[in-house]
């Protein structure tokens, strides 16, 4: 599902599971690679991007989430956002200066997901940037919220949830959401190139990004479970 190679002090993840739509497998692999990067390597910077063809990740996947919510089986569910939040947690707090390489679309929890990054390339031939879920019935979760916060502006933030908008790359720039939009060829060589650049030190890194991400993670853990249970988190 995961891979990652070491380019000097630079990690690269590749997300290589299709749409790469987070269920239950997918969560364990993904922090799995994390743990493996930070504790048996000396990487200073993260990058992660998709080996699909046009999309980076579509976030849940609503063919598995779907059934175990119309079954009532809230404790799958449950510890499925506790998976959710533990690698939104993991990835906004990690240790290194991290990237996401927006190789495609990103919808959805898989927008969310680049959100918890420090900083976002974006491909401009191809991928939307899209929270669909005013159409999908689904509410967004405080921490989700907060990490959207951290990434986008409040004017654009409230169009994207409440309309439903696509930006493309080259949108996304404009308003700060992604650092830079290159098209696909050249995308990857300039986010290493960027990458390469940065080589902090981990434990100042890590303490800069808990001060400075404090409120993001009082929400994530906040996280209102008894909202699941009681049914207010559905899918129309």
């Amino acid at each position: 599902m995961i891979d990652f190679r070491m380019d000097a002090h630079v990690a690269s993840i590749t997300m290589q599971n299709g749409e790469n739509r987070f269920n239950p497998s997918f969560l364990t692999a993904f922090l799995s690679i994390l743990d493996q990067i930070e504790n048996t390597t000396d990487a200073r910077t993260l990058v992660v991007d998709s080996a699909h063809e046009k999309i980076f990740s579509n976030g849940i996947d609503l063919d598995w989430l779907i059934p175990v919510l119309q079954n009532r089986d809230m404790e799958t569910a449950k510890q499925f956002f506790y998976s959710l939040n533990r690698l939104y947690k993991r990835i906004l707090l990690y240790p290194l200066v991290t990237i996401a390489a927006i190789t495609g679309h990103a919808f959805a929890g898989g927008a969310i997901l680049c959100c918890a990054f420090d900083f976002r390339f974006m491909r401009t031939d191809r991928g939307f940037f899209c929270f669909p879920e005013v159409d999908l019935g689904i509410p967004f979760l405080p921490g989700m919220n907060a990490l959207l916060k951290k990434a986008i502006p409040m004017y654009k933030l409230q169009e994207m949830q409440l309309l439903g908008s696509r930006l493309t790359a080259t949108e996304c720039k404009a308003h700060n959401v992604v650092r830079e939009a290159y098209p696909h060829d050249t995308l990857m060589n300039e986010t290493l190139a960027f990458a390469k650049t940065i080589k902090k030190n981990r434990r100042i890194v890590a303490e800069l990004k808990n001060r400075l991400y404090s409120d993001i993670v009082k929400a994530i853990d906040v996280e209102d479970i008894p909202y699941i249970e009681s049914g207010q988190y559905h899918i129309e």
